[in-house]
């Protein structure tokens, strides 16, 4: 894995001497991302640069340096990722058009399709997980591309009359001539969830390439400055993935439990390609422990599995991740934090995360990141399971409760909604104190009885400010695409809606980028077999029921799973990868977060509603319900604003 950035400027006569060095200053920002090695190249006709910062993984040589240059030197390529069926569309090239090599990296591989077939036909035929820059020095013209899930991040924008772009907003700042003016589009979208979904950005004046998505620029034509959001094509969509596959549905009751094992053992076998240590992370739920299965399939000695776990109750599964990999015979690495250890990480979220993240999730992910990489360069994992197969609370109980609701006169659903609403959710925890946040799912449920569609309920479960522009001061709410008429695909169930709108926006938005960027960080590779094009291909051929049965999702995985692991090892409910935030924002943390909730910092920024922000902090401290995960999203806000604001 590595890290991409550089530039174009657009000025009269640009010092060419001061282009190369900001080039290398801000791929000095991207260390982490690739600490092996790191290079600068510039174009000796235009002022332009690109830039590497290399994590060494496959081909160790400098045959596999980057920035890298095809066999026919018309292009240059920075890339940032993985592709998993490089060796066969090597070998085709070989084969077909007698292409030889100089090394054995993807790198190299990529260029030469690119060569023989164009870029549209080259991204049509790789499968993995990227985002590249290729400057086509014939034709003047920069392209940039994202893999179809959005594993790996780009962004693209302006520092004044210079064109910019990199792997992390974090190179993009270190260019003298940017601006850090934050955007009330991308606020308001984060405040709504969390993150800032693509291709909103949270700076003015940039914009995260979505998923899927490519962009060709015509350096003769572009100006300095020029909105660059209409210039995002994209080369594949979920839309007509999902499309496809459903005319081509398994029928009802077929028994393709081997089919479904094969096909993840295929791609887990792919995912295992590495000149350097690799292993996996293992929660003990489902999706991490069908990888770590299979990867012990296709293994000649243990596999190294690594979990961290919390003394805290209700928030450790370390144990259930022991079980398994004894059963499993992996050779397991089990770290206990302690509640410092957690809070240690909190002042470090701005430099990982350079963008706001309100994920509280991303504090174990990095800390399990930090631990396998004191053994491993490359570890697998389970993301993408929850997405593709009902394993989200929302994928059974959404449909449930709007069924519930459309069943009851308008009259009645008013009604009900204002009881629920007149408790307090402080006081609905007391009367269910053994559900976590039972008054928030209270009072989510009394604003569900009021919505009219799947997706105003989808969008009410996946928010943690519904109404963001009313803490947000001048907010703008952009046309939030993940529930957009264009998007919608038909005959699909609500559960199957809430799965396809969390792989629109939500996969690549939060999960992805918590990965990403948690892995990164310390230089560690993350992979996700459960994404393979071909993975996401076959679960949308199958009907609803290979997904979600008797109340529970991800029933497809529980059978394979079945085949290695007994049931009553991983059959419990839901857990999540979490810390409890409620109680350390009342304890260790309250400080902290005094100092970021200040009135007079919230009320000179501007941004922010102060009085809101801070009628919800003293109602939370006074213990009147669990609003840490709303704070949560202002203090990161906040803590970001004075690092990178």
């Amino acid at each position: 894995m590595c890290g991409i950035t550089g530039l174009y400027a657009f000025e009269a006569r640009p010092d060419r001497r001061g282009l190369h060095a900001t080039a290398q200053k801000m791929n000095a920002a991207l260390m982490s991302r690739g600490p092996d090695a790191g290079d600068v190249w510039q174009d000796p006709e235009v002022p332009m640069a690109l830039a590497h910062r290399r994590l060494s993984i496959l081909d160790l040589s400098k045959a596999g340096a980057q920035p890298m240059e095809s066999a026919s030197r018309r292009y240059m390529i920075v890339y940032n990722g993985e592709i998993y069926n490089f060796r066969d569309l090597r070998r085709t090239l070989e084969a077909q058009h007698k292409i030889s090599f100089r090394g054995h990296s993807d790198t190299e591989v990529i260029l030469a399709l690119i060569d023989q077939y164009g870029l549209a036909e080259t991204l049509a035929k790789i499968n993995g997980m990227f985002a590249f820059a290729l400057w086509d020095r014939r034709e003047k013209a920069l392209f940039f591309a994202r893999d179809r899930m959005g594993k790996k991040p780009l962004y693209v924008g302006w520092a004044g009359s210079t064109l910019v772009f990199g792997s992390e907003l974090k190179a993009l700042c270190a260019h003298p001539d940017f601006r850090r003016d934050v955007g009330r589009e991308g606020l308001t979208a984060y405040m709504r969830f969390g993150y800032v979904p693509a291709p909103l950005c949270i700076y003015q004046q940039v914009w995260s390439l979505p998923a899927g998505c490519m962009m060709a620029l015509d350096m003769r034509m572009l100006r300095g400055g020029q909105d660059l959001g209409p210039l995002m094509e994209p080369y594949w969509t979920h839309k007509a993935a999902l499309e496809a596959a459903r005319g081509h549905m398994v029928p009802e009751g077929e028994d393709i439990t081997a089919d479904f094992d094969t096909l993840l053992s295929t791609c887990v076998q792919e995912r295992m390609v590495a000149d350097v240590p690799l292993g996996a992370f293992l929660s003990g739920g489902i999706d991490s422990s069908l990888v770590t299965a299979l990867m012990c399939k296709h293994s000649r000695s243990p596999v190294k599995t690594y979990t961290i776990g919390f003394h805290e109750e209700g928030f450790n599964e370390a144990e259930h991740a022991k079980q398994i990999a004894a059963h499993l015979g992996t050779e397991h690495h089990e770290l206990y934090v302690s509640a410092q250890d957690a809070l240690d990480v909190v002042p470090s979220l701005p430099e990982i995360y350079d963008e706001p993240f309100a994920d509280i999730s991303s504090i174990p992910t990095y800390l399990v990141s930090k631990f396998a990489r004191g053994d491993l360069t490359v570890a697998l994992s389970g993301d993408g399971g929850d997405e593709m197969l009902g394993g989200y609370n929302r994928h059974v109980s959404g449909p449930r409760s709007f069924a519930f609701a459309q069943s009851l006169p308008p009259f009645m659903r008013r009604q009900m909604a204002e009881m629920i609403g007149t408790i307090p959710p402080h006081w609905w925890d007391k009367m269910r104190p053994s559900h976590p946040q039972f008054g928030t799912h209270m009072h989510k449920f009394a604003d569900i009885l009021g919505k009219k569609t799947p997706s105003d309920v989808y969008l009410r479960l996946v928010s943690l400010w519904d109404k963001p522009k009313s803490v947000v001061f001048d907010g703008k709410e952009a046309q939030i695409p993940l529930v957009s008429q264009d998007l919608q695909v038909d005959e699909l169930s609500f559960a199957e809606d809430m799965m396809y709108w969390d792989t629109l926006s939500y996969l690549p938005g939060d999960i992805l980028t918590k990965v990403d960027r948690a892995s990164m960080a310390v230089s560690l590779e993350a992979r996700a077999p459960l994404l393979d094009k071909r993975v996401y291909d076959y679960v949308w051929r199958l009907p609803l029921s290979y997904k979600i049965r008797d109340g529970k999702g991800k029933w497809l995985l529980r059978e394979v799973l079945k085949t290695y692991v007994p049931e009553e090892m991983f059959e419990r409910p839901k857990q999540g990868f979490s810390i409890p935030l409620a109680e350390w924002l009342r304890g260790d943390l309250q400080d902290w977060a005094e100092d970021l909730l200040d009135e007079y910092e919230l009320r000179a920024q501007g941004f922010l509603d102060y009085r809101h922000i801070r009628d919800l902090w003293e109602a939370h401290l006074k213990g009147r319900g669990n609003h840490a995960p709303k704070l949560w999203a202002v203090l990161m806000f906040q803590d970001w604003r004075r690092r990178w604001g």
